[in-house]
């Protein structure tokens, strides 16, 4: 079965965005279709300019689509990617974020899986509270957080973070190592496994004998 995956992310200096793309290899290394997608840059330009990792990635990020709510509708998972901002996401992914509740209220974001990855400048600046953040707009949707958990070696190698993947990229800026990328791309394959999963078990017979299936939380005959 083909699974749809999301991967939506806000990226300034191109951490999270180092880390967006592993997560989308690994829903992909399942035989997930896979929408790489980024949220619009609400910063000034004088603003980017003054940072000349933020312009470069800025520049280079052009080519990457950007995210609107159709590719949540067209998705059976999502993933969300985020610097840390003070412990709560990004301005850019919040406002992005804002946008959905047309979605919400029809339900088709509720009963999909979700998982949220993140990068700090600092070993202690703010991972585990950002991702948890991200939590609290999908227990609104109603959706099924998939976190790493401590389920896979690659996640006690990139420092052991059982809420998502975060990197450290420190006073040099240097992205995500090959750990934490290892441990993103396994989160992205649990993440399209775990829909897999979820679609393969919402189809059930009904009394005459045809699949019915409920993922979207209404249940429609097929053939």
């Amino acid at each position: 079965m083909t699974v749809k995956v999301a991967v939506i992310y806000y990226s300034a200096t191109g951490a999270v965005h180092a880390l967006a793309q592993a997560v989308a290899e690994g829903a992909a290394s399942t035989g997930a279709e896979v929408r790489l997608r980024r949220v619009a840059e609400l910063a000034p330009d004088s603003a980017i300019d003054e940072n000349p990792q933020w312009r470069e990635h800025a520049d280079a990020a052009t080519s990457i689509a950007q995210a609107s709510v159709e590719d949540l509708a067209w998705a059976d998972a999502f993933a969300f990617g985020t610097p840390t901002r003070f412990g709560a996401p990004a301005a850019q992914l919040k406002q992005f974020i804002d946008q959905t509740g047309g979605l919400w209220r029809e339900g088709r974001l509720a009963d999909k899986p979700v998982t949220a990855f993140t990068s700090a400048f600092n070993l202690h600046g703010g991972s585990e509270a950002t991702i948890l953040s991200l939590a609290n707009v999908f227990y609104h949707w109603g959706a099924l957080i998939v976190p790493p958990g401590f389920t896979d070696p690659a996640v006690y190698a990139a420092g052991g973070n059982p809420y998502g993947t975060s990197s450290v990229t420190g006073p040099n800026g240097d992205g995500p190592d090959a750990a934490a990328l290892d441990a993103a791309r396994y989160q992205g394959r649990r993440l399209a496994q775990t829909a897999i999963r979820l679609l393969v078990g919402s189809r059930v017979p009904d009394s005459d004998g045809n699949a019915r299936t409920t993922a979207d939380g209404r249940a429609r005959q097929t053939a």
